[in-house]
């Protein structure tokens, strides 16, 4: 009997990628392979890329080299793939290259170097949800591929295409699994997941389908409310911030969904989003966030900006800063900008010094982070739902439904009560303290 090949695999950038990952991991485990954690031993390695920043291609093609030096049979796949040539000329002794989501083309590489195993001692092993590279209680669920937006700081599209929605009755049908599996929070992913289905309303395929015997349509409306039906969280990310997402807000105020939005709006200058081909009312904007906060006043916003764009003015920057003292959103991540190969900022004239976009980056934190501060001390003394991610000796560590895993902040808790808690149970958290970005409190 022949011996089962060994694969390893090197997962790099978003949660998106991470989906990619998952898939194909799970493809490699259904077919009988066998998934090492290291270079030793393994007949082929895998490397999914990323490729969306500077710093992020840098991390790809110094991940690829590893892999060649410690093995040297590697296969390249993700959004880096894209750019063949930019990883060929790094390494040339790279066997396969693909781009994002390219799964059939590399399970035909992996069969052409590591040919499938004839005797499949795995098939009953690999769970209904498929491999899983997040803790057992949450997973993130890719809605969607690609998106339709030429935002000139981007070069997404060039590498996952236009936005390609999944079917709703395939979606639902993956929820369904995840939670039967024990996942207790459902972390919904895409490059624009507001616009999931519009591609098919376009196509005139957004007609009536059927899930569980009930018609249903497809769109996002539709989605969170079925999703919100399964009985675990739902967190919705990468929200752009079109007209229709007002209708999600008394799900969330209904308790369908968390109520939590994470919309990266990138600035508040008018010229700058401009600039970047990105939704410019800022004062709409303002609007839409004051009447959401009445309508669902547990509603926790997450954004992200881009400091030092081209052409940004210290005018441009004020307005930013303004901005942020007026929407006093929970959860902000702030980039400088980076030029990246192929989008259409890297050669717009005015480039911003990389002197002024560190001292921008520090008093644009510096402001939010007061924000944030006070924000999470209106916590203190109340009882909040925690979602557990860890127990340690000093005690538990956990999420609320304000923080979103990775990237957002985390309760500490101790277990004064003595409570016999497991990871992924929900619990309720007496708060006590807070700082700049986390919470302390009791059960």
């Amino acid at each position: 009997m022949e011996l089962t090949p060994n694969i390893g695999f090197i997962s790099l950038g978003c949660p998106k990628n991470l989906v990619d990952s998952e898939r194909i991991l799970t493809e490699l485990r259904t077919e009988g392979y066998n998934i090492i954690p290291s270079y030793e031993g393994a007949d082929l390695v895998i490397v999914n890329t990323c490729g969306f920043i500077d710093s992020a291609v840098q991390e790809s093609l110094e991940s690829i080299g590893e892999a060649l030096e410690a093995n040297g049979k590697v296969i390249v796949t993700g959004c880096l793939g894209a750019k063949e040539n930019q990883i060929r000329e790094v390494h040339p002794k790279v066997l396969e290259i693909t781009g994002p989501h390219s799964y059939e083309a590399v399970m035909s590489h992996v069969h052409k170097y590591a040919p499938k195993p004839e005797y499949n001692p795995y098939v009953s092993l690999v769970p209904k949800q498929g491999v899983k590279l997040t803790p057992k209680h949450y997973a993130y669920l890719k809605i969607s591929e690609g998106c339709d937006h030429r935002c000139t700081f981007c070069i997404i599209p060039s590498m996952r295409g236009d936005l390609d929605s999944r079917s709703i009755v395939q979606v639902l049908d993956e929820a369904k699994r995840l939670v039967d599996a024990g996942v207790k929070e459902i972390l919904v992913v895409s490059q624009d997941t507001s616009a999931y289905g519009l591609d098919k309303k376009k196509e005139n395929k957004t007609k009536t389908v059927f899930w569980n015997g009930m018609p249903i349509k497809n769109d996002l409306f539709t989605l969170c409310e079925k999703l919100g039906s399964l009985g675990v969280w739902v967190r919705l990310h990468y929200v752009y911030p079109y007209p229709h997402v007002d209708n999600l807000i008394p799900l969330m105020a209904e308790g369908k969904i968390l109520p939590y939005l994470d919309i990266p709006l990138q600035h508040a200058s008018p010229k700058i989003l401009k600039a970047m081909k990105r939704p410019g009312s800022i004062e709409r904007t303002l609007e839409r966030i004051k009447k959401w906060r009445e309508i669902c006043p547990d509603l926790t916003l997450r954004s992200t900006f881009i400091v030092g764009f081209p052409g940004e003015t210290e005018e441009d920057f004020q307005l930013l800063l303004d901005f942020l003292k007026e929407a006093q959103l929970d959860r902000v991540g702030c980039f400088k900008f980076s030029p990246v190969d192929g989008a259409v900022a890297t050669d717009m004239e005015d480039q911003v010094s990389e002197e002024v976009k560190e001292e921008r980056y520090h008093r644009f934190m510096q402001l939010q982070q007061e924000i944030s501060a006070a924000r999470l001390q209106q916590k203190v003394g109340k009882q909040l739902d925690v979602i557990v991610d860890e127990i340690t000796e000093e005690g538990i560590i956990g999420r609320s439904i304000a923080d979103a895993p990775e990237i957002d902040g985390l309760v500490y808790i101790d277990n004064v009560s003595n409570s016999l808690i497991s990871v992924g149970q929900i619990i309720n958290v007496n708060i006590i303290h807070a700082d700049d970005y986390d919470l302390w409190g009791t059960c």
